[in-house]
């Protein structure tokens, strides 16, 4: 699969979420619903997964 098909599959699971549960919920219902959304597309996600980050002198703020 392309860049581009991903995309397009990803873009499109979105789609449907934001018409089906329009604005003004929390992030984390938006979350639950594109998760189901891209898994029922067949596609594997991991969510929320941790990364490293360092901002100015601080190593790992999470």
């Amino acid at each position: 699969m392309t860049e581009n098909e991903l995309t397009e599959i990803i873009i499109g699971c979105a789609i449907r979420v934001h018409k089906a549960l329009g604005p003004g919920l929390l992030e984390s219902a938006y979350e639950a619903c594109l998760a189901y959304e891209i898994e029922k597309a067949g596609l594997i996600l991991e969510r929320q997964k941790a990364l490293p980050l360092i901002y100015e002198s601080r190593s790992q703020i999470r």
